[in-house]
């Protein structure tokens, strides 16, 4: 194979390197709350709930949304060096899941678009919005092409209930080594009649979240990537400290912290990202919501789930 032995290299010094952090995965299962599904989907207000991760299931006055979903094993390459999830079970089993009207997907990258997950909910989802250029991949994958929408930055799918506007983010794209940055990658603005939702996907710190704060905030929650935490990963992902200014530029009532508490990706205690995120937070006074895996979101409420529950899992 011709890259085989550049994979084989590259593969080896990330585990070496790994393998320097005892504390990159916790010594047992994290905890998993199973929830009452349908009190989640007929709740009069929007809720949220986190599956680990970027994995976000919304019910949005009335919509339900899945927000890149992985609910099964990471492809194996990435198994390699990030090993198995850190649950022993997810909040809903894929037959649990229900229907979803928008299945929304940042990008194209394994651990936010999971090929054996899209095709277990298939028969679930009643339409797709992604960026431009990843529908090519789930119409190959079997996915009706008119129930695909594809969006550049800046453009909005109108629905007869919800505004999804696609807006930048500071990432890249690609499956393979031959397809880099092929397609979009993106954040996204969910905007409801009294709900308005941020999901950052995945992307470093930059001026186009004041942008988007200014153009589309402010924020009843956002879901915030608080990075893996790693000089290796450049501009390519938020560290902590950066996701709080940009709670800040978005103008962010209530933040959840994503891309953590599921897989080990960098060379950093599993905590250590959310901890930091926590001190930045107190400091500069935002408010951050820390469920646990499965624990329900009430949007606009008064109280959240803010227990440091990991802390009894290091």
């Amino acid at each position: 194979m011709k890259y085989a032995r550049t994979i084989k290299i590259l593969l080896n010094r990330i585990k070496m390197n790994f393998k320097k952090f005892p504390n990159r995965r916790p010594p047992r299962p994290i905890p998993v709350v199973k929830p009452e599904l349908d009190r989640f989907l007929r709740c009069d207000q929007s809720q949220a709930m986190w599956f680990g991760h970027s994995t976000v299931l919304i019910q949005i006055e009335g919509k339900t949304i899945l927000c890149d979903p992985v609910l099964t094993e990471l492809f194996f390459l990435f198994t390699i060096f990030t090993g198995k999830k850190f649950t022993a079970e997810l909040p809903l089993t894929i037959e649990e899941v229900p229907s979803i009207d928008i299945l929304l997907l940042s990008h194209n990258h394994y651990d936010h678009m999971d090929r054996r997950t899209i095709m277990a909910l298939k028969n679930k989802v009643k339409h797709y919005c992604v960026p431009q250029g990843v529908g090519a991949c789930l119409e190959k994958w079997g996915i009706r092409k008119a129930d695909i929408t594809e969006l550049s930055y800046g453009q909005t799918l109108y629905t007869s209930d919800l505004i999804l506007t696609c807006t930048p983010s500071s990432h890249f794209s690609g499956r393979a080594l031959n397809d880099r940055n092929k397609t979009l990658w993106c954040s996204w603005v969910i905007a409801g009649k009294e709900t308005n939702i941020f999901f950052s996907g995945d992307g470093g710190y930059g001026p186009h979240l004041k942008e988007i704060g200014d153009k589309h905030g402010p924020f009843d929650i956002t879901f915030m990537e608080c990075g893996q935490a790693n000089t290796f990963f450049g501009q390519i992902h938020m560290i902590p400290e950066k996701a709080i200014q940009a709670q800040l530029d978005l103008k962010g009532k209530l933040m959840v912290p994503i891309h953590w508490g599921m897989f080990s990706q960098s060379n950093t205690d599993w905590t250590a990202q959310v901890e930091r995120l926590l001190s930045e937070a107190q400091q500069k006074g935002v408010q951050v919501a820390t469920p646990m895996i499965g624990e329900v979101i009430t949007i606009g409420a008064d109280k959240y789930p803010n227990l440091s529950w990991w802390r009894n899992y290091r």
